[in-house]
């Protein structure tokens, strides 16, 4: 039996652990620069549409509802606290997101009761709301956890029993929209083609969608007819670039400013880089200024550098960054967004030291390797950016805008001071 663990409304629910005047409140939080209501409670749901910008919100409304704005390094904490209980419960966990896990029962844990106790003890360790959908495959999970979140009288746990008298009537009200890895262009390609719905997706030839589309919708068919063969590689391969940006809080032209920026967007490439053990060849910058004015002057620039030789090492990176910027920086533009691409992106195994090489460089790499794990295992632990290539200042003018954002109430990040390297 496969399971979902789904916490529910889980940016709000994270606020609301330490907050409790939020409880039975409309809550909603907002995306980087508090632009976008990106999660909302359920009673807000009613009012506001997800992903409506913040200004758009009629006054009369705003005072009755409590904006927030996220709280990354909050909602990080909780959810590996949450999942740190899920671990000692469940024998197989696989995380999918900063949400979500999938996990695997056994014979001698009694479905419903026991995820039901689970479900009990995750909230009175964390506070955290969760709901569990249940079946014979990950897909079927999801379709469980959905029904389990939506329809009150199931008090946040499912079981979808493939052989069940409800099965069909429950994918023949599912849209295929609402399946697991089927995006808006793929939705619109199988309605074209007469499938609208899951039940008619799952009897569909899995053959036939793995010839015309692909084999991750070929398992997808395979899935809703009970057969497990999904793993979550085959949603979570590694990337081919990787990029890393943000729109300034205040626009800019002080190329200091930028610099910072910059780096503090390269490290978070190269830790993602790094988390997948890949280097990557090339590091291409790109400034934009605000395309939404119109009377100011419209600059949108961009330059590759190539790397002399691959690599996942922050500090090279950024060399190689912050060349590429000031080939491209004009101080009479103001910015309105600067980020960084990883390109030409390989898997660490495959590197290729050029004719010259000798052992004090292999030596140099595996040091330099040391220093980058250490970096990551501290920032993990201790907060994201604890230690930072060159500092961060407190204040900035590129800083994101978080002009509602509640206490980092689980970490020592605030108080924390920044390594400078």
């Amino acid at each position: 039996m496969i399971g979902l663990i789904d916490c529910n409304n889980f940016y709000v629910s994270c606020e609301r652990v330490f907050n409790p005047k939020l409880e039975n409140h409309p809550v909603g939080i907002l995306s980087n620069n508090d632009g976008c209501v990106v999660a909302r409670s359920n009673e807000l749901k009613p009012f506001i549409p997800m992903g409506m910008p913040a200004f758009k919100i009629p006054s009369d409304l705003q005072e009755k509802i409590t904006l927030l704005s996220s709280n990354y390094e909050l909602y990080g904490d909780m959810s590996q606290r949450v999942f740190e209980t899920v671990q000692n419960y469940f024998y197989h966990v696989e995380l999918y997101s900063i949400d979500e896990a999938f996990i695997h029962l056994n014979g001698d844990q009694k479905t419903n009761n026991y995820c039901r106790h689970v479900q009990k003890i995750i909230k009175k360790n964390t506070g955290i709301p969760v709901s569990i959908g249940l079946s014979t495959t990950k897909t079927l999970a999801k379709i469980a956890n959905h029904i389990a979140k939506k329809d009150k009288k199931h008090e946040g746990i499912f079981c979808l029993d493939i052989h069940g008298p409800d099965f069909r009537h429950i994918l023949e009200n599912l849209p295929i929209s609402e399946i697991w890895g089927i995006g808006r262009r793929l939705n619109a390609k199988l309605i074209a083609m007469g499938i609208e719905n899951a039940w008619q997706l799952k009897n569909c030839s899995p053959k036939f969608m793995q010839q015309h589309f692909s084999v991750v919708l070929e398992r997808t068919v395979l899935e809703l007819r009970g057969i497990s063969c999904i793993e979550l590689t085959d949603f979570h391969t590694p990337k081919k670039n990787i990029v890393a940006s943000r729109s300034f809080g205040q626009s800019t032209n002080n190329l200091f400013d930028i610099e910072e920026a910059i780096r503090l967007h390269t490290c978070r490439a190269a830790e993602k880089l790094r988390k997948q053990h890949s280097i990557t060849h090339a590091v291409l910058v790109f400034l934009r200024t605000n395309r939404f004015h119109d009377q100011s002057l419209q600059y949108n620039p961009s330059f590759a550098i190539s790397m002399p030789y691959p690599t996942d090492d922050s500090r090279e990176i950024i060399r190689a960054a912050q060349k590429g910027l000031r080939k491209i920086f004009r101080a009479e533009y103001h910015y309105h967004k600067a980020g960084i691409m990883l390109l030409d992106i390989i898997h660490k195994n495959q590197r290729q030291l050029d004719f010259f090489t000798h052992i004090q460089n292999d030596q140099s790499i595996k040091r330099n390797n040391s220093l980058m794990q250490v970096i990551d295992r501290i920032n993990q632990q201790m907060g994201s950016h604890t230690i930072l290539i060159g500092g961060q200042r407190k204040k900035a003018r590129w800083h994101l805008k978080r002009e509602q954002l509640s206490q980092r109430y689980t970490t020592r990040w605030d108080e924390i001071l920044k390594l400078r390297i």
